[in-house]
């Protein structure tokens, strides 16, 4: 049975990097539905201006805590704060990334450091720390993890930020089957191309000590060489999330987005399911 919109009146979402982007476009849909929302960012700043807007705009409880998902104590310490704030959580979205352009053989030990450790260990570490406050709560909970479309279609000079979408998805499928007899629903959303600050906020938040966050011209222009990008190839950020809450409250395991890589998607899969023909072929004549 699929719940309706009414089951999520008064319950408290969590949305980390909703100081802008896609987070911040999460948030607004959150509370639209008239969710309480606790608004995370390592830009402190930035999430209290999500947060306001939002209490003021929509009369929801919110709340804004500056958050660190490379440090594992800034994690707690966040849902610590929500848990006094907001009293819980009912949805997380683990939607943190940095992004990370380059050819294979150019990233350096401190690119792959830097993109693994935030965008899979940040999410390992915010469902670790925001699972208690769900388990403590019943009736409708759900965990949204950001992927990417890159997983399903993945491009060139990319490789660092869709090897930890991999992951990412990796994670998210084996956490659902986990968590399916506790009523606690795992979705995984696969943005593809938006209009924001990703690469310039991603280069803000590097670690000073891992050096600067490089993009070559070349690496942008091969990337877009690799496939060809219509104009349905990139959105806003609200257009994303324009149909999120419907796939959450039918407790749906994946949330496309927008995009038009279908096809390159099914040639992947045929191609996987020549593999698996092949095997088994190969059994059959054993």
């Amino acid at each position: 049975m699929v719940a309706s919109h009414d089951a999520l009146f008064g319950r408290i979402a969590v949305v980390t990097g909703a100081g802008s982007g896609l987070g911040a476009a999460m948030a607004r849909v959150f509370a639209g539905a008239g969710m309480s929302v606790a608004a995370l960012d390592i830009d402190g700043a930035a999430a209290e201006v999500t947060a306001e807007a939002l209490a003021a705009e929509l009369g929801v409880p919110t709340t804004a805590v500056r958050v660190d998902v490379g440090d594992a104590a800034s994690v707690a310490g966040a849902a610590r704060r929500v848990r006094d704030a907001l009293g819980g959580c009912d949805l997380l979205a683990a939607n943190v990334g940095v992004q990370q352009f380059g050819a294979l053989d150019r990233l350096t030990e401190q690119d792959w450091q830097w993109v693994l450790d935030v965008n899979v260990m940040g999410t390992v570490r915010t469902v670790r720390e925001f699972l208690p406050l769900l388990r403590a709560r019943a009736g409708w909970r759900r965990i949204v993890l950001t992927a990417s479309a890159g997983v399903l279609d993945p491009m060139v000079r990319l490789g660092a930020y869709q090897t930890s979408k991999f992951a990412i998805v990796g994670f998210g499928e084996t956490l659902r089957q986990e968590l399916a007899a506790e009523g606690i629903g795992v979705s995984l959303l696969f943005p593809a191309g938006m209009a924001t600050r990703h690469l310039e906020s991603s280069a803000l938040a590097r670690p000073a000590e891992l050096g600067p966050s490089v993009t070559l011209s070349d690496d942008i222009q091969m990337m877009l060489a690799s496939r060809p990008v219509t104009a349905g190839d990139v959105a806003t950020p609200e257009h994303a999330v324009r149909n999120l809450l419907r796939d959450l409250l039918a407790d749906e395991t994946y949330v496309l987005t927008h995009g038009s890589y279908r096809d390159e998607y099914n040639r992947r899969r045929d191609a996987m399911d020549a593999a698996f023909d092949r095997m088994e072929r190969d059994e059959e004549a054993t």
